[in-house]
């Protein structure tokens, strides 16, 4: 007898208002580790129609210019008419940065040996489904809202607008990814343009392409549900950075310690943790020591070391996770220094992490599978 289930993820694309936020405060980033690769970040952004606030703490040498960054990222994205509800030129841009707390500081400190920038705990998960070691709902929701950017850039759908999201359910037989169930679209678009042309051109030209096989002649489309999407971005609703936290993860799919990512430079364990998190499992996995791969790490302010590791494989694993943690502890970076160093990341690459995922893309150090040949090894030696 099938064991049928679903799972659903869903994605947004760039010009969506929380992911605006999320772009604009990691290109302030990239801009001030450009300069001074020490730089100690955490800026937020708020969005709403016509305006943009930018506030945080900043310690660096370096200087951004605020306001000609995020007009650049407004502009980047496409909000480029004050029809759309916020106009790189004409956006109103609000300042309030001020240096780090003191009493962090002490306890991240400079240097090689570096503590946590705060307590907390992070996730980091990987499994068979797809090749890049993702869950496949999360990696078609992506695809399909790049699909949106993509034709909206080229002008192949003239009448797209920035704003968008998109959602997709896989039929599981087994806890094997057999169909596409449903898939939903929303696409901001001009008022020229007729619901039906949206829906077929959508279907023709996002839909299929990115779905192929999964997708069938049962899978049920629904596209801009409420027969109409003109009104989007900040003017439809506000943005913050932070706020598409499973977006930016596994769908849905594995657990999340709860921290945002963008705007944090590395120092700040909710981002180089969860790098290194995804990091462990994604070459445990690949390495076969399993087959699904569930990371948790914590650490307290101020001191370099995780409090906890913990590690479940779902019972697709021969190695007892006892066994999965020393070997974490013997062969992977675990210290925000040794993380940060392993995986390169007082580098300006974080504009490029805040669309479409952090996980699952080739480039990012923490993607690598460089671990792979060592853990082989383990499964045919005791640990």
């Amino acid at each position: 007898m099938k064991d049928i289930s679903l799972f659903t993820s869903e994605s947004v694309t760039e010009g969506h208002p929380d992911k605006i936020c999320d772009q604009i405060s990691d290109a302030l980033l990239d801009e001030l580790l450009r300069q001074d690769p020490d730089a100690r970040v955490a800026i937020e952004t708020f969005i709403t129609t016509g305006i943009v606030v930018v506030g945080g703490e900043v310690s660096t040498t370096g200087f951004v210019d605020v306001q000609k960054v995020a007009r650049q990222v407004l502009r980047e994205i496409g909000y480029t008419k004050a029809e759309y509800g916020i106009d790189w030129a004409a956006a109103g841009v609000l300042v309030s940065l001020h240096e780090q707390s003191a009493d962090i500081k002490r306890g991240v400190g400079r240097g090689q040996i570096l503590g946590a920038g705060d307590q907390g705990i992070m996730f980091g998960y990987a499994c068979r489904e797809t090749a890049e070691f993702m869950p496949l709902p999360i990696m078609l929701a992506h695809r399909l809202a790049k699909r949106l950017a993509e034709v909206r850039k080229t002008k192949r759908l003239k009448y797209l607008r920035p704003d968008g999201k998109t959602q997709v359910s896989v039929e599981y037989h087994n806890g094997q990814p057999v169909r596409l169930n449903n898939v939903v679209i929303a696409a901001q678009h001009d008022r020229l343009v007729s619901l039906t042309k949206l829906r077929a051109d959508i279907l023709a030209q996002v839909i299929k392409p990115v779905c192929g096989k999964m997708f069938d002649a049962r899978t049920k489309v629904f596209i801009n549900g409420t027969g109409r999407f003109i009104i989007g971005g900040p003017q439809a609703d506000t943005g913050l950075t932070g706020r598409k936290i499973m977006v930016d993860t596994y769908g849905g799919r594995a657990r999340h310690g709860g921290g945002c990512f963008s705007g944090k430079d590395p120092s700040k364990v909710d981002r180089s943790g969860a790098y290194a998190a995804r990091y462990i499992a994604k070459n445990i996995v690949a390495a076969g020591l399993a087959g699904e791969c569930d990371i948790q790490l914590a650490y307290v302010i101020g001191r370099p070391a995780p409090v906890s590791i913990a590690v479940n494989t779902f019972n697709t694993s021969s190695l007892s996770a006892d066994n999965l943690v020393k070997i974490i502890r013997r062969h992977f970076p675990l210290t925000p220094s040794a993380i940060i160093k392993q995986l390169k990341l007082r580098r300006p690459i974080y504009r490029a992490t805040a669309t479409y995922g952090h996980f699952g893309w080739p480039g990012p150090a923490w993607e690598k599978l460089d671990k792979v040949t060592v853990l082989k090894k383990y499964l045919s030696r005791p640990v």
